[in-house]
């Protein structure tokens, strides 16, 4: 027996086995934080079609109910049944963009550091086991080692003594102390296990990433990406700090996020057969907001002027402490922010890109819900910040979605027919578009008069690809059992977005007293960095015109940039160094941004001179 999915592929089924389990043989994983008992409400599908018998409905509503929606742990199919996975309940693991570039991480490592030094240091110390005669305390009989090895004054926190008692005697008194500087102990292993691993994690406002990394050698092991739970309570910073502060939700939030790495961490160790008691580190990396959230501090403090953070610099806080599932006394080291609204990422991005380390111009910018931009070299640098909003992530947009499997990611449209073409990520069935395909279709409906330069459809073109939909006009890119389009809504919130990115790169450059022809090399960063067309994007305004061959684009840099300080106390100080240099620059108080985000709401902007190469494209059109 097989289930069919939306996208079209087909998987089997064993008679009186639930679709998550079938799914997770298939490497298909949905949320399931519960691990399958159906209380979670989590693992959601929708079945299209086909008999199938569940358990028990659990949080699902009724209305979600009469719709086809069902707990895949607990729904059993009785005969060939279709089902839609759908995209707030998967976890994505494995995924073939990131893993394909673990070759690069290698190489962008070598290029800065090369040396492997954790966080956390190992010892190795054989103890005479305690007699009759040698009766002094445990902790007792590891100082006198330690001393022997010069090592004195270290601190033996309440939870590493905890475990200590056990861990000496069920390794046989042959042990790998692991300590931090050798300040403080952490942890203690039996020395015959070497396996050692960390975690590198993206907490974004939309999507978590979580790269699992073997210390031996520095390899990427598995990747895991999940939407960020929070969105339910609000798309942006703003809304989550309103809701941590004036509506008591900070622990609820808190909960949620390390909910969401948990369930990462075990469907990855649980798929190689690691234990997560081996995962000795983690590095965290993320906005001012969802840092302070993650580490349960409040954040109310960011969105009230003067706009200042509780913490730029976080202290070594623990796992436990963090609520994340490895060892519990693994230190979490957190990537330092620089002001409300420039965290973690922005550094970890900047130090991915290396711009620090050159003497040429840069501007950096990491294209997501905040639209963070930086710009300077080894000498100086500065910083801003733009709300651009969850679009690009595909939060907002009827059929938005983030680059995963089903988004089409580009499209062409023809000029005398207006039908499109599009290609399609992991070549199956579309289910929706991801940021950049709305780049692509925006621009391609400019300039082939689908839309006017206000944004809005054209209505007199002889297409029947323009239908009225039920939030108005908009244009259907792909028919089937699931329409994808793209409506004026869609196109409005695409508008304030990108506009908000350009007005934010108008103002920095000119409040360092540049033009955009000073700028020598352009770092993009941000989720659909890596399908983004640079041409699309100038037309669309979001990007400057500039030659092409001065962008570069360098996908998620902010768990690149975790993975980098994961692996090195080099880089870690490197961050440090990079968040003190940083001058920010506050985008809400300044009087010029309204201006400069008003000329940019159209395409590709009021001022057509700045756009040279679009402005020939449309006069040709």
């Amino acid at each position: 027996m097989n289930i069919k999915l939306a996208t079209g592929e087909e998987i089997s089924i064993a008679e009186g086995e639930n679709i998550l389990s079938a799914l997770k043989r298939h490497g298909k994983y949905l949320i399931s934080s519960c691990g399958g008992k159906g209380t979670c409400g989590k693992c959601r599908v929708k079945v299209l079609s086909g008999k199938y018998r569940t358990a028990k409905a659990g949080k699902i509503s009724k209305g979600d109910r009469d719709k086809g929606i069902v707990l895949a742990c607990q729904t059993v199919p009785e005969q060939e049944i279709s089902v839609e996975l759908l995209e707030s309940s998967r976890l994505v693991i494995g995924d073939k963009i990131a893993l394909s570039k673990s070759k690069d991480l290698a190489e962008l490592f070598k290029s800065l550091d090369g040396k492997i030094s954790p966080i956390v240091n190992k010892v190795s110390v054989k103890l005479p086991p305690p007699s009759i005669e040698d009766h002094i305390s445990d902790l007792e009989r590891l100082k006198r080692e330690l001393n022997t090895k010069g090592m004195t004054g270290m601190r033996f926190s309440h939870g590493f003594v905890l475990s200590m008692a056990d861990s000496m005697r069920s390794s046989g008194w042959d042990i790998d102390l692991a300590h931090v500087n050798g300040a403080e102990a952490i942890f203690i292993t039996d020395r015959r296990d070497t396996s050692r691993y960390g975690l590198a994690v993206d907490i974004g406002t939309t999507t978590i990433v979580v790269y699992l990394i073997d210390f031996s050698d520095g390899r990427l092991v598995d990747v895991g990406m999940t939407y960020n739970s929070q969105i339910r309570h609000g798309d942006d910073v703003i809304t989550r700090i309103i809701y941590a502060t004036e509506r008591g939700g900070l622990n609820e939030l808190r909960d949620v996020v390390a909910e969401d790495i948990n369930n990462l961490i075990r469907t990855i160790t649980e798929k190689h057969k690691i234990k997560p008691g081996h995962v000795e580190s983690a590095v965290v990396s993320g906005n001012t907001t969802m840092s302070h959230i993650f580490w349960g501090i409040d954040p109310r403090y960011i969105r009230e002027e003067p706009y200042i953070p509780a913490v730029n610099f976080f202290p070594l806080w623990k796992a436990g402490t963090a609520r994340l599932n490895i060892n519990k006394q693994a230190p979490v080291y957190t990537l330092p922010c620089v002001a409300s609204y420039v965290g973690g990422d922005i550094v970890s991005g900047v130090l991915a890109s290396r711009m620090h380390r050159s003497s040429e111009i840069a501007l950096f910018m990491d294209i997501g819900t905040n639209g963070e931009i930086a710009v300077g070299n080894n000498e100086w640098l500065m910083t801003a910040a733009c709300s651009a909003g969850p679009c690009f992530e595909g939060s907002g947009i009827k059929h938005g979605m983030r680059a995963t499997e089903g988004a089409i990611e580009a499209i062409k449209i023809a000029p005398d027919t207006f039908e499109p073409s599009f290609s399609v990520i992991g070549n199956t069935t579309p289910t929706g578009i991801c940021g950049s395909g709305m780049i692509d279709a925006i621009s391609e409906m400019l300039l082939t008069g689908v839309i006017d330069q206000r944004g809005k459809f054209v209505r007199d073109i002889k297409t029947d690809r323009i239908q009225e939909g039920d939030e108005g006009p908009e244009f259907v890119f792909c028919r089937g059992e699931k329409d994808v389009v793209l409506t004026e809504v869609d196109i409005e919130n695409v508008l304030r977005a990108k506009a908000a990115i350009y007005a934010g790169i108008s103002l920095l450059i000119k409040e360092v007293g540049f033009t955009l022809d000073s700028i020598e090399r352009i770092y993009v960063a941000g989720g659909f960095g890596n399908y983004l067309n640079v041409d699309k994007a100038i037309i669309l305004g979001m990007l400057p015109d500039l030659p092409k061959e001065k962008f570069m684009f360098l996908g998620n840099t902010s768990i690149a940039g975790a993975y980098l300080c994961l692996l090195s106390e080099k880089l870690r100080k490197e961050a440090e160094d990079i968040a003190h240099k940083m001058t920010y620059m506050e985008l809400s108080v300044s009087r010029n941004f309204m201006d400069e985000y008003m000329s940019a709401l159209f395409l590709p902007h009021t001022d057509i001179g700045l756009f040279p190469t679009v402005e020939k494209l449309l006069k040709a059109r």
